[in-house]
């Protein structure tokens, strides 16, 4: 059986509020960042999730350790009191984010290209053709 574990952070950075949502699946965790802009209320976390979540480009699978320990409800309480006062996200979150961010500016880099290439050819096509239209009749 395959289990996938989600978790969602939610963070304050000036001047917007922004979700980090962690994604480990079979030991490789992915990332996906969202910008919420207001700070959210519970419920439209809630909407967001229900409605946006397969919508989310999530970065490239990272290698991650997972643990698996059962705790205390008393001490889960106290992590999640904790996490709550911590800001900031993961390295390992970090890290696929800047993944995510790099491929998508080769991503960019390399379509630029191909239009600046097309552009270049079509402007030396059109060249010839006024050159040729020019000394036809000659």
């Amino acid at each position: 059986m395959k289990t996938i574990k989600c978790k969602l952070t939610v963070y304050f950075a000036e001047p917007f509020w922004i979700g980090i949502f962690e994604r480990i699946c079979d030991g490789k965790l992915s990332v996906a960042k969202v910008t919420f802009g207001a700070e959210p209320k519970d419920y439209d976390i809630q909407e967001f999730v229900l409605k946006h979540y397969y919508d989310l480009q999530f970065s490239p699978a990272v290698e991650t350790i997972v643990k698996k320990d059962k705790k205390n409800p008393k001490r889960v309480l106290r992590d999640v009191k904790k996490q709550l006062q911590n800001n900031g996200i993961g390295t390992k979150s970090q890290q696929a984010l800047k993944l995510q961010h790099e491929l998508k500016k080769e991503e960019y880099k390399s379509n630029s290209k191909h239009k600046k290439q097309m552009e270049a050819e079509q402007k030396f096509k059109l060249k010839q053709q006024k050159k040729k239209a020019k000394h036809r009749g000659h």
